[in-house]
């Protein structure tokens, strides 16, 4: 039994996945290249043109600072990209673990550790994630470990699920039998049956996983100023929103674009990797 793979020919059947990924890359291209494509720094002033409309000169118009709309929205794919990564490498891997080995062990382990899962899945995420930066102060590190130490518990419960079916498969009884037991039994052949599912849930949690960055940066809890950061953008915007609508049009359709983006990934992932849609 092979876990299923992704390749270019398969996200090309499947339009929502292109899609998602195209938008994907282009938010990463955005990030990288924000130097080279931004037309004006981020986060020079010039009061003489502040909340200006669209125009030649300044595509988007300019904020209450005369800040250029569309060099910020531009460098503000750099907080959001940093956040997908930071909290992909905290989130899935800590959930998995812990599902692994309450799936694979059971016993008193499971039930440590999945009593763990419940307790943290009883508070609000979102609350939950504004108390851990209120404590930890406000910045995009302290942002995504809060997220992602308030996310984990479905990667448990879903890895914990999937491996205890596998644990009596006659496919692992197989691996056993020729000698394949304990942490390689669990890395080699547990693991990546596991992580299809974990991946599509991934791509769709990453979509809200925005909106409540987002959410942080609206309040002020997300990344100082005066660094670009979308969700701050919005809460600009909102100020002067029946004058200016632009200001918080611009950060909001992005927002809205990415987390688009990232839940037709998962869908089209969804297809490709979960054999009931062959």
């Amino acid at each position: 039994m092979a876990s299923p793979a992704i390749s270019f020919s398969a996200l090309r059947r499947s339009p929502s996945a292109l899609i998602g990924a195209s938008v994907l890359v282009l938010l990463i291209f955005m990030a990288l290249a924000a130097p080279l494509i931004a037309p004006y720094d981020p986060n020079l002033q010039d009061s003489a043109i502040r909340l200006a409309a669209p125009s030649w000169q300044h595509w988007l118009g300019t904020d209450g600072f005369g800040r250029d709309l569309l060099s910020r929205l531009i460098y503000g794919a750099q907080p959001t990209l940093l956040l997908i990564v930071l909290v992909t490498v905290l989130m899935a891997p800590l959930g998995v673990a812990v599902g692994l080995l309450a799936g694979f062990f059971g016993g008193f382990t499971e039930r440590v550790l999945m009593r763990l899962t419940d307790i943290v899945m009883s508070f609000p995420r979102l609350v939950l994630a504004f108390a851990f930066v209120a404590i930890l102060g406000p910045g995009l590190v302290n942002g995504a470990l809060a997220l992602a130490l308030t996310s984990w518990p479905a990667y448990a419960r879903l890895a914990r699920v999937e491996t205890s079916a596998l644990a009596s498969s006659d496919y692992l009884a197989a691996a056993s039998m020729v000698g394949i037991r304990g942490p390689r039994l669990l890395l080699g052949h547990v693991l990546p049956l596991v992580l299809p599912s974990a991946i599509i849930r991934l791509a769709l949690d990453l979509a809200g996983i925005i909106l409540a960055a987002a959410g942080l940066g609206f309040l002020g809890l997300g990344v100082r100023p005066p660094m670009a950061e979308w969700g701050s953008m919005v809460a600009d915007g909102t100020k002067v929103i029946f004058d200016q609508w632009w200001i918080a049009a611009a950060p909001g359709l992005a927002i809205f674009a990415t987390s688009l983006a990232l839940n037709l990934l998962g869908d089209g992932l969804r297809d490709i990797l979960d054999p009931r849609h062959d």
